[in-house]
């Protein structure tokens, strides 16, 4: 699973509508250019992808009084609310994906009930168990990592990885059930996108030739 598809995907839907260049703007506020692979080319490719394979409809809309080409807005659909909250309960519940689909999933995580939400930690916790629990076959932490040479070491780093993603979880499943944050169906949510022109004070200000389309 690719972050940059929950990613772009999680933006417009927040917007309900919004172009290539605001989409950037929010990932970059978001900081996931420095923790995932959104970089501009990568989402300004993703938003193409997306409207082909209608998740996302595209809409022209008239150049800036500034002139330039025509600007693309894009809108997500039912078919890309239905793909989205996939990825969104994939990132939060499988354990073996890369770092930045779990961040993704917990940066989008509200866009979900406070429950649906705990229960699908809770399965998380449970396949990190299962999953530790078939490296223990074979490797006894209790005996160290030597006991298999230098190759122990990786079994030892995996061991302590499920350790401390367990207690992670769980800790996090204890502050959502204590009442944090506002989940769907709660309220006004956390607001987590700019206004279109509105200042972004961790842009990168790394120009892209599509910035303005």
């Amino acid at each position: 699973m690719s972050a940059i598809r929950l990613l772009v995907l999680g933006a417009v839907r927040q917007h309900g509508r919004a172009h290539g260049y605001q989409v950037r703007n929010d990932l970059e506020y978001w900081g996931a250019h420095e923790w995932s692979n959104a970089k501009p080319g990568s989402i300004y490719h993703a938003l193409k992808q997306l409207a082909k394979q209608g998740l996302l409809r595209a809409h022209e809309i008239a150049p800036s009084t500034a002139g330039g080409p025509p600007r693309t807005e894009y809108e997500i659909t039912g078919q890309g609310t239905e793909e989205y909250l996939s990825l969104l309960r994939e990132a939060l519940t499988t354990y073996d994906q890369r770092p930045d689909v779990l961040t993704s999933g917990i940066g989008l995580m509200v866009d979900l009930p406070r429950g649906e939400v705990v229960d699908l930690l809770q399965e998380r916790v449970r396949r990190i168990k299962e999953w530790r629990a078939s490296v223990t076959e074979y490797y006894t932490p209790e005996e160290g990592p030597g006991q298999l040479g230098h190759i122990g070491e990786i079994m030892n780093y995996w061991v302590h990885s499920a350790d401390t993603g367990s207690e992670w979880t769980r800790g996090l499943i204890a502050r959502i059930e204590g009442g944090a944050y506002t989940f769907a169906g709660e309220g006004d949510p956390f607001v987590g996108v700019l206004a279109d022109g509105e200042e972004n004070p961790y842009a990168t200000g790394e120009r892209h030739p599509q910035d303005g389309r």
